[in-house]
């Protein structure tokens, strides 16, 4: 697969973190997790799309009451007054009242959509509130939010793909490795215009 043209013209670098790296890690994670709740039920509140398969495998690792939610993030271009802006919209919030919570995803870049939702999340009135990812972008970063938890971290602007991150194809999710992502052909005119 090294190398290789994937579907519909993106082509990817190989694995730049493998399937039993980020096994391991996640395995790491799930103990670090485990320790700092004690057995104390965890809300696990996941972001849909790119979150589920880095969730599903980091719950298993987690020796405590798990219950998972789940939110799917909608951006929307909205006119107030006749200013344009962009806004980031969830689905209904889950009651966390007293709760731990652990908001799940798999990137994160600007951390503007994380800090959103955890400020929405932060209305419940959880015990606690905490954020676990996969990939941190620190050099993306917009806002001051650092996550509680993370598996790697990377510098690279370029577009993850595998486990359970989509090119910008829509393929590649089922990817067990991660990789870079090589722009096609025809994205890369479009760019030059």
């Amino acid at each position: 697969m090294k190398g290789r043209p994937a579907a519909h013209g993106n082509a990817r670098t190989g694995p730049v973190f493998s399937a039993a790296r980020i096994a391991a890690r996640v395995a790491a994670l799930g103990r670090e997790i485990t320790r700092a709740y004690q057995g104390r039920r965890l809300d696990v509140v996941v972001t849909l799309d790119r979150g589920f398969v880095f969730a599903a495998d980091l719950i298993r690792q987690i020796d405590a009451p798990v219950v998972c939610h789940f939110v799917r993030e909608d951006v929307r271009d909205v006119e107030d007054r006749g200013n344009a802006r962009r806004e980031v919209f969830f689905g209904t919030r889950p009651d966390l009242k007293g709760r731990d919570v652990l908001l799940v995803d798999a990137v994160i870049d600007s951390g503007v959509t994380q800090e959103f939702l955890l400020r929405r999340l932060g209305e419940s009135q959880p015990r606690s509130l905490r954020l676990a990812v996969l990939l941190d972008k620190p050099p993306r970063r917009r806002v001051g939010l650092e996550p509680d938890y993370f598996g790697f971290q990377t510098a690279s602007n370029k577009v993850w793909v595998g486990y359970g991150l989509a090119g910008a194809n829509s393929t590649g999710r089922n990817n067990r490795g991660l990789s870079t992502a090589l722009p096609s052909a025809a994205s890369r005119r479009k760019v030059k215009r």
